[in-house]
């Protein structure tokens, strides 16, 4: 099996930022995930979400460091979501809690609709 290059892109829509990522999640993928997140977090946004729609592999350290990030988020009232996930991602998600503090889109525009209005 081929790894494929892990890739990230950022874009802000109204209040929220949006990480495009595209390849496996892993550790060396959440530390960027997170590294980004961070630094938005310290420029006053609150609201993030992640298209994985080109992510369809996330290992379990890649899961514990988005936990890190929804632990950081709730110290600001802040909230982050997920759309375009593959199945097993979406599954994996719901196993391991995340969809406790954090939320699963069917689309960006439900995501952006929503991640802001919610308090």
């Amino acid at each position: 099996m081929s790894e494929e290059k892990f890739n990230l892109s950022v874009e802000v829509k109204d209040s929220a930022v949006i990480l495009r990522t595209t390849g496996y999640i892993n550790n060396i993928a959440g530390e960027k995930i997170a590294e980004v997140c961070y630094e938005y977090i310290a420029k006053g946004f609150k609201y993030f979400l992640l298209d994985m729609k080109e992510s369809s592999i996330v290992n379990s350290i890649g899961v514990s460091i988005i936990i890190e990030i929804i632990e950081k988020l709730q110290e600001i009232n802040g909230r982050i979501g997920y759309f375009n996930l593959a199945p097993i991602v979406a599954k994996t998600f719901k196993i391991m809690g995340l969809v406790e503090y954090s939320t699963i889109y069917n689309s960006e525009e439900e995501a952006l609709a929503e991640i802001s209005n919610v308090s």
